[in-house]
């Protein structure tokens, strides 16, 4: 599905399954699964030409992975002891950051557009500022969707309840 660059739910998605999947190693693997198949159609089907080879994964993709990682093992310290607006709030906020940070830094160190010095360091980063909108308006628009749905869920379905879950 078309949609702006760095618009995606996978950060929501890392944090929703840090705060609520019980076996911590899903919070990883779904989203990175996500991401994978998600980069194969994307790549052999939506971008590629009919002469190329088949993509497994594209240049530079670990940069990416590796800010979801980050992303999630920020959401499992920040909702280690609970859930709260503001936690969910601190890990929007935090996604978008970590992404912007982690992403740009991808560019300048795997790229020949900037110089491999820090000028070319913050000049890669300031090229960088367009884009974190998408990512900041992604951030709170998935992340809402998911833990608001899930709550209001569990609210009138208490069989979704999951004992350890303090919500605050």
């Amino acid at each position: 599905m078309p949609h702006p660059p760095n618009f995606s739910p996978m950060a929501a998605i890392g944090l929703f399954g840090a705060a609520h999947f019980a076996k911590k190693w899903q919070a990883f693997f779904i989203p990175l699964i996500g991401i994978w198949v998600s980069d194969l159609v994307i790549n052999n089907y939506v971008y590629s030409s009919s002469s190329s080879n088949f993509v497994w994964f594209y240049s530079g993709f670990y940069w990416q992975y590796i800010s979801y990682i980050l992303i999630i093992f920020t959401g499992l310290f920040i909702f280690n002891r609970g859930i709260s607006l503001t936690k969910t709030a601190g890990g929007m906020i935090s996604s978008s950051g970590i992404f912007f940070l982690v992403s740009n830094f991808g560019v300048w160190a795997g790229g020949t557009m900037y110089p491999k010095n820090f000028s070319g360091l913050i000049t890669c980063y300031a090229a960088g500022v367009p884009f974190i909108h998408n990512t900041i308006i992604s951030d709170v628009l998935f992340t809402t969707v998911l833990f608001g749905t899930y709550y209001l869920l569990q609210v009138e379905y208490s069989s979704l309840k999951i004992k350890p879950l303090k919500y605050s």
